[in-house]
């Protein structure tokens, strides 16, 4: 089992603990905060982005291919009301790329483990614990 501890640093502030690496988070003065990293859920959705490069990565490292030029971009459509609609990804390739790995590299970037929970979701239980 994998845990991941929050703490609440003042203000709005709130550091997340992870496998021995700490994530800052802050948010928009608008909502409270000093913008002095990235609020959570844009790290959520940066992960999609981040995840989906290192299996395009793994790929061309496997092969040799080298990932200059290579970038994963993004785009976050949002529905009437302002949540998330749609995630487009784009794995965008040099020209250089080897024309016979195009379909691969796609399919390698597709088996990206946030990709996959997010069409899968997990069940959520948030409680609390007095300690």
């Amino acid at each position: 089992m994998l845990e991941i501890r929050a703490e609440l640093k003042g203000g709005v502030k709130v550091n997340a603990y992870i496998a021995g690496h700490e994530i800052k988070t802050d948010q928009k003065p608008e909502d409270g905060g000093e913008n002095t990293a990235p609020d959570p859920f844009q790290y959520f959705l940066a992960s999609l982005a981040a995840c989906t490069g290192y299996y395009v990565a793994k790929f061309c490292l496997t092969r040799d291919i080298p990932t200059d030029g290579i970038r994963v971009v993004q785009r976050v459509i949002p529905d009437p009301t302002g949540y998330v609609d749609t995630l487009e990804v784009d794995i965008e390739l040099p020209a250089s790329f080897p024309e016979k790995y195009r379909e691969a590299v796609l399919k390698a970037g597709s088996q990206c483990m946030v990709k996959k929970t997010l069409e899968n979701p997990p069940e959520i239980v948030v409680q609390t614990v007095v300690r």
